[in-house]
């Protein structure tokens, strides 16, 4: 068995939501970079204009790391980390700490998911929480793990998959229009239009690698150290509130 034993106790809200924010900060420091490369990549060429404003040309992920380090300095690639720190203490600890709870709290007791719930609370969270959640059930349904390590890290690298599938369009789409030029787009569906029409479909999934890369990374990081956590924490807490 790896990892820390499941304690007796289910963890508290309190150790979910302290969990889940230091868990999601974890991922962020190792995957920040593979975000920055994605947004570069995004955003370069796509007309004529930006590329005339950029003399600088992105080739592959690691590429455009090293590109950036060559040309902007060694923390380029960390550029904006502390602003995204503080959004995932406080962000991910709601979306990702409280999940559990809300989850029970609209379930009843003994009652089988619906489906079409799935789906809507999938959208909702850009499929991370929701799959990570029925790829981990449906693997100890099944008996094909154990609730340890190899569960968790099966688990979120499929929902990093999923993750990325829904959200590449949307997030292509916003990088674009929050770094295009003035006038260039004259709102979120002009700039989706657009897009589909001088660059096809594919467009929506350009980056698609770096994203992958990014979220798949960041959700084994950031879900095998919040199970962890969740344990280690509660442990911790056992033993202040132990007589002994």
């Amino acid at each position: 068995m790896v990892g820390l034993k499941p304690s007796e106790m289910p963890p508290t809200t309190a150790v979910k939501f302290l969990g889940a924010g230091m868990a999601a900060c974890f991922a962020d420091l190792l995957t920040f970079p593979l975000d920055t490369a994605k947004v570069r990549l995004q955003i370069q060429g796509e007309n004529q204009a930006s590329q005339a404003a950029r003399s600088v040309q992105y080739r592959g992920v690691l590429g455009t790391i090293l590109t950036m380090v060559r040309t902007e300095g060694l923390r380029s690639p960390y550029s904006g980390l502390v602003a995204g720190l503080q959004r995932q203490m406080s962000f991910a600890s709601i979306r990702i700490g409280l999940y559990d709870s809300v989850k029970q709290l609209y379930t009843p007791t003994g009652s089988d998911r619906t489906f079409p719930n799935i789906t809507r609370n999938a959208i909702v969270n850009c499929a991370e929480m929701v799959t990570y959640d029925v790829i981990k059930e449906k693997l100890l349904d099944y008996h094909l793990f154990t609730d340890n390590f190899p569960c968790h890290f099966v688990s979120a690298f499929g929902a990093g998959f999923c993750a990325t599938v829904v959200a590449s369009p949307v997030d292509v789409v916003k990088t674009r229009y929050m770094n295009s030029l003035p006038g260039q787009y004259r709102s979120p569906l002009d700039c989706m239009l657009k897009m589909v029409a001088q660059e096809g479909p594919s467009a929506f999934y350009k980056g698609f690698t770096p994203s992958f890369l990014r979220l798949g990374i960041w959700n084994v990081v950031m879900f095998v150290t919040y199970e962890q956590l969740k344990r280690a924490l509660m442990n911790v807490q056992m033993l202040r509130e132990s007589p002994f």
